[in-house]
């Protein structure tokens, strides 16, 4: 069973908690907004707490829309491998982008921004989709001590699953909270998530 007591050498990541994908947004997880109080409540409990955040030029490579014939949620190729398509979102300076306002913002001690090259998608904190493009945010966590990332937010099946797998690859301990996690759910990828996730070493609870 996983052990939740927070530790001086922990991390709290939260993942993309953003206008865009909480209800109303253009790429709301389904109830995605019930992540901001349990969220608020886990940071009280951590020394060291890390925000990231989606930050898309307009005409995204990853945005449906600058391809044409193709609609969100169809699947490519790109010259780093498969990519799922999106409705435009979270582009830079939108009101969609920025963080939830009920958010707590305070605890934070540093905001990662990822996605921001227009031709390659970003849903890790680690790594972008072209498993090569570093964010530095691993090296921010081995010189400040941290020996576990405990990963909270949105998507679970995307940023939140990237993001735990690419900390394990780091040589991280991870924890996955769900119930300050929700999914977008596409032909059972929260499963599929799921089975990922533990297959990669990471504890769910």
């Amino acid at each position: 069973m996983a052990d939740l007591t927070p530790r001086p050498t922990d991390c709290l990541l939260v993942i993309d908690v953003q206008n865009d994908f909480c209800e109303g947004g253009a790429l709301a997880v389904p109830d995605g907004a019930a992540v901001v109080e349990p969220i608020n409540a886990l940071m009280r409990h951590y020394q060291q707490v890390v925000l990231t955040q989606d930050w898309h030029p307009a005409a995204h490579s990853s945005f449906a829309s600058v391809h044409p014939g193709q609609a969100p949620f169809d699947n490519v190729e790109m010259a780093y491998g498969p990519q799922t398509l999106w409705p435009d979102h979270c582009v830079q300076g939108s009101d969609g982008a920025r963080l939830r306002s009920d958010l707590s913002l305070d605890p934070a001690r540093l905001a990662i921004r990822k996605g921001f090259r227009t031709d390659i998608d970003s849903y890790s904190a680690f790594r972008e989709n072209d498993r090569q493009t570093a964010t530095g945010l691993a090296g921010y966590l081995r010189e400040i001590g941290t020996t576990r990332v405990v990963c909270v937010g949105l998507a679970l099946d995307f940023c939140v699953r990237f993001s735990a797998e690419d900390a394990r690859q780091e040589g991280f301990d991870v924890l996955v909270i769900e119930s300050a996690c929700r999914g977008i759910d596409m032909d059972g990828s929260v499963t599929a998530a799921r089975e990922a996730l533990r297959s990669a070493g990471v504890l769910l609870a």
